[in-house]
């Protein structure tokens, strides 16, 4: 891929055998003077290798909603059976409600300190069988970028995609505070999907739908430099789900 002068700077790649959807009046630009370390990790397509960079690029939603879902520890389900998300690697097979086994393409990090944390409590944990018996199990630990595929009226045409603190009860999803650093994950599919985390039915990772639309050509080409395994934003897809904004940043 390349990058150009405004792409983010690549500090360490190497080699080795992957938003809110609130509207904006006008393009949201980044803050410069704002930035923060992202670990990525994706399949080369052109020879199937696995390939990892430590990227500095701008903080704020836009950016950390890409590397802020599922806590160290979270049980993915894989083909080979349920397994830490620290732990996965691109090119695994991830089982996916929508079309089965899907490929990993990409894997997003980022470290949450306790000294940088808004106002707003940054994680959710939703306790063991919270909405019902293995759901989640054990407990579940999410960060902002997360969503729950929540059913309305039973049909499959009425599922959406919920952020995790929006459940918070106070009793058996509550919000918190880390009292020191917590590593975030993201994933990123071929195709927006959902997946199985600690029993509970989340998302891979999507911009949203028109992410062109709501950022400026600077944010849309330093953010694209996070994910080298795509050459546009349309090749993302589409949503499978139709999904709720994600609540306040946590910068």
């Amino acid at each position: 891929m390349v990058y150009s002068p405004s792409a983010p700077r690549i500090i360490a790649p190497r080699t080795t055998h992957p938003a809110s959807n609130r509207p904006a009046s006008r393009p949201q630009d980044i803050r410069p003077t704002a930035q923060r370390v992202y670990d990525v990790s994706w399949l080369n397509r052109h020879d199937g290798s696995v390939q990892r960079s430590r990227v500095e690029a701008p903080a704020g939603p836009i950016f950390e909603a890409a590397f802020s879902a599922f806590a160290r520890g979270t049980l993915i389900t894989t083909t080979q059976g349920p397994v830490a998300v620290e732990d996965l690697v691109p090119g695994m097979l991830i089982q996916t409600r929508e079309r089965g086994p899907s490929p990993l393409l990409w894997i997003g990090s980022m470290q949450l300190a306790p000294d940088n944390i808004a106002p707003v409590a940054p994680l959710t944990r939703v306790m063991t069988d919270a909405f019902g018996l293995g759901r989640p199990s054990p407990d579940f630990l999410a960060g902002p970028g997360a969503r729950l595929l929540q059913r309305t009226t039973g049909g499959p045409g009425d599922n959406s995609l919920r952020s995790v603190q929006s459940f918070a009860d106070g009793h058996s999803v509550i919000p918190l505070r880390p009292p020191s650093p917590v590593r975030l994950y993201h994933l990123a599919l071929q195709r927006h999907a959902t997946i199985t985390a600690a029993g509970l039915t989340t998302e891979s990772f999507h911009p949203g739908a028109g992410f062109n639309s709501i950022v400026s050509y600077e944010t849309s080409v330093r953010f694209m430099a996070l994910f080298p395994h795509l050459r546009k934003t349309s090749e993302f897809g589409s949503l499978a789900h139709p999904r709720q904004p994600l609540p306040m940043p946590i910068e």
